[in-house]
């Protein structure tokens, strides 16, 4: 009997999702929609579903599994996106520059909102996404804080909010960027530097590196793709502190959590860089990871509590926003005298 209510609740989640996520690409591949990007206007979508609460309940265990199974799938899938070797043709420069911003507005994100009274799970999530790559770095992060079930909803709540806050502080900082381009004085290859290395998503950075010309283009996804790849370690660092935070607060002791799909995240970077294969079939994987994850995002947004998620944003955002500023700065500094 079970299997049965899964199997039908998980068709009508899939159908839902994957329109979800089909039209959040065609729009997000829109002009003015680029610097939002898919997977945001995907979550966006899934939560214009909840209109529906009929259809969202018969759908809510396969909302659940796909929230959760699909969102590994995708991020292991977006490690086709990853070329190893154009990383390290960037150089250690660059290199060091991601792991200083990811370590750095992690840490700084995080207790600036603990400061302003953010709960502990919702400020490491808006911290990854402010510090690593927005929306796929809190899905990534997330599967990490373990919870009862009785906090699940909480936890989907705090995604959600993490998600929004980074897609919307991105877009912001995307336009502030392209507006004072022309105060800055930057070379090309400065400018994509400080895209890639401020912006939260790859959108984000591609939109602003973009305005610079190719090789400003060019900087900005290496620069991005650099954090990007941190996130794996991120991960793994994040589950274990968090899980030594908890036996702290309970004193319970329980297993360290390993991010096993992030080691499909690595080994789908290496078969992409090393194994010989078509670009049309590489594109066609991320593409792939991209629609898996928007899936993922949309089955969040199914499930979102609009109430808590308006109730608690505010000091999150305020934090959020103030570690996005100090960024900036910080990258305009370094790109003007390393880059």
């Amino acid at each position: 009997m079970y299997a049965k209510f899964f199997e039908r609740s998980f068709l009508y989640a899939f159908g839902i999702t994957l329109l979800c996520s089909i039209v959040g690409t065609l729009l997000g591949g829109l002009p003015y929609l680029t610097i939002i990007g898919a997977l945001v206007i995907s979550l966006i979508l899934g939560m214009m579903f909840q209109i529906n609460q009929p259809l969202v309940q018969k759908s809510k265990v396969g909302i659940g599994f796909i929230s959760n199974k699909f969102l590994r799938l995708g991020i292991i899938l977006l490690g086709f996106k990853l070329n190893l070797i154009d990383l390290a043709h960037a150089g250690v420069k660059t290199i060091l520059f991601a792991m200083f911003i990811v370590s750095g507005v992690i840490f700084l994100t995080y207790n600036i909102a603990r400061k302003f009274g953010v709960s502990k799970r919702l400020a490491i999530l808006t911290a990854s996404g402010t510090g690593i790559c927005g929306a796929a770095a809190v899905m990534g992060i997330s599967p990490q804080i373990k919870v009862s079930k009785d906090e699940e909803e909480a936890k989907h709540n705090d995604e959600v909010l993490a998600v929004a806050i980074v897609a919307i502080l991105g877009t912001v900082f995307t336009l502030i960027e392209i507006a004072i381009k022309p105060l800055l004085h930057m070379s090309p290859t400065q400018f994509g530097v400080m895209a890639g290395g401020s912006l939260h998503e790859i959108a984000h950075a591609i939109a602003t590196g973009g305005a610079g010309g190719s090789v400003s283009l060019s900087a900005a996804i290496i620069t991005k793709l650099s954090r990007v790849l941190l996130l794996a370690p991120a991960a793994l660092v994040i589950g274990i502190w968090y899980q030594k935070q908890e036996q702290v607060t309970d004193g319970a002791k329980g297993k360290l959590p390993i991010p096993w799909f992030m080691a499909g995240f690595l080994l789908a970077s290496v078969i992409g860089t090393f194994i010989p294969m078509p670009a049309s079939v590489l594109n066609a994987l991320v593409k792939l990871a991209y629609i898996v994850l928007g899936m993922a995002m949309a089955a969040l947004g199914m499930s979102v509590n609009f109430k808590a998620f308006i109730s608690s944003g505010k000091n999150a955002v305020l934090a959020a926003l103030s570690s996005s500023v100090i960024l900036l700065i910080f990258a305009i500094v370094v790109s003007k005298s390393f880059f």
